[in-house]
């Protein structure tokens, strides 16, 4: 009796010989060719593709980094004046590993910010929305222990800031800063574990968590402008009416996006690679000094929202609380939106206001991060807390109280 795959002429030469022994065309026809996303998505799914690209780019630059980077409080800051001028060019990988870590978070917030827009943490994605924010919180980690490695006076008070917000903890709060130290001050412990966490354990995580995001991704379907699933829709080969394969169509399109993507990062690479201060600050291009305080002390600017939050309150246990919380609510937005529809192209005006002064507000706070924590600076910190709060916890009521507009049966492409 013929069998299915009688039909099928079976694969000959290496690459026959390669996958009976690992599918790899199975692989690449489930993922690519096989995967079937929504044929109007537009520039915003492009971020997305784009973090896993700087993803691969920190991984590589971070292993010839390591080749000269030395660990140690006597050493780190000039091992990386090594890099910077002895090390043939090494100034060019410090600084793509530099101004990666920045245009990370820029693409991060970017696809976070597309996921608010057109609901993609809605049901059936509460999982993806969910291992996408351990992943973010993964990626503060391995942001904040890179940024204390190079050992310059401003990752030495910033460590001192962000450490000793665990002492505020009741009852273990002193124990878990003297454990994460491994000494009773910030010292050649601290940059020893720092390094390994930095350099092994959380890129492993990383990597597992993307993983597991792309796993959950394909099994429930990328979302769309639109907001409607295409799966409901299957044509008589059962595809998606509505699809297109992943591969050539958003893989030819991606090109595209890396291609701009590049030509912007390089072009601050090579002529911008501090960004005003942004990416590296002054404070961090001399060696750490305990003794002298900058006089500034502010985390890098992907932190700032939340450092500013923490300062809007005198008290320190609050106001790490409140910092704490604010990025628990990210992981409640599943439950919290009572919308009947996901896209904001469909959701009512008071959605829509919502967002708009969600993302001034954002933007607002990581600007007072920056500033000095006095006079209206905190007065600012204060209301535009308030707000980012109001966001999250008046989104049950604004959601389910407003008239949304009828979503199409099918997907629908805006030039």
């Amino acid at each position: 009796m013929a069998t299915a795959s009688s039909n099928t002429t079976p694969q000959k030469g290496f690459m026959g010989w390669l996958n009976k022994r690992l599918p790899v065309n199975a692989f690449l026809e489930n993922q690519l060719t096989g995967y079937y996303a929504p044929k109007n998505l537009n520039f915003w799914y492009f971020f997305g593709s784009l973090a896993l690209l700087v993803f691969v780019l920190q991984i590589l630059t971070g292993i010839f980094l390591t080749m000269h980077y030395k660990p140690g409080e006597a050493i780190a800051f000039d091992s990386v004046e090594y890099i910077m001028r002895e090390v043939e060019y090494g100034w060019l990988i410090r600084y793509l590993h530099s101004t990666g870590a920045s245009f990370f978070f820029v693409v991060v917030y970017l696809h976070m910010f597309r996921a608010l827009l057109y609901g993609s943490y809605r049901s059936p994605r509460e999982l993806l929305w969910l291992l996408g924010m351990f992943l973010y919180l993964a990626l503060m980690a391995e942001a904040f222990m890179g940024y204390v490695l190079p050992w310059g006076n401003m990752s030495y008070w910033g460590a001192q800031v962000i450490v000793n917000l665990f002492g505020t903890i009741p009852v273990v709060g002193p124990g878990l800063v003297e454990w994460i130290r491994g000494d009773y001050g910030i010292a050649d412990s601290t940059l020893n574990r720092f390094f390994a966490l930095h350099v092994i354990a959380l890129p492993f995580a990383i990597a597992l968590l993307v993983a597991l995001h792309l796993v959950a991704l394909h099994e429930t379907g990328s979302n769309n402008p639109d907001g409607n699933d295409i799966k409901d829709k299957v044509g008589k080969d059962g595809k998606p009416v509505d699809g297109i394969p992943f591969h050539p169509y958003y893989t030819v399109k991606d090109i595209v996006g890396v291609g701009v993507f590049l030509a912007i990062f390089c072009s601050v690479v090579f002529f911008a690679p501090t960004f005003g201060g942004l990416f590296l600050e002054k404070p961090n291009f001399e060696p750490a000094n305990p003794l002298s305080t900058p006089e500034h002390i502010a985390p890098v600017w992907y932190f700032t929202a939340f450092y500013a939050m923490l300062r809007a309150v005198p008290d320190q246990q609050l106001g790490a609380l409140i910092m704490l919380l604010s990025i628990l609510l990210l992981f409640l937005l599943p439950w919290l939106d009572r919308s009947p529809v996901r896209s904001i192209r469909y959701k009512g005006i008071l959605s829509k206001i919502a967002l708009g002064t969600f993302v001034v507000t954002f933007i607002a706070l990581s600007y007072l991060g920056l500033m000095p924590a006095d006079g209206v600076y905190v007065l600012l910190a204060r209301i535009f807390t308030v707000l980012y709060f109001a966001f999250f916890l008046l989104m049950p009521w604004y959601t389910r109280a407003e008239q949304t507009k009828p979503v199409p049966q099918r997907v629908t492409y805006h030039a």
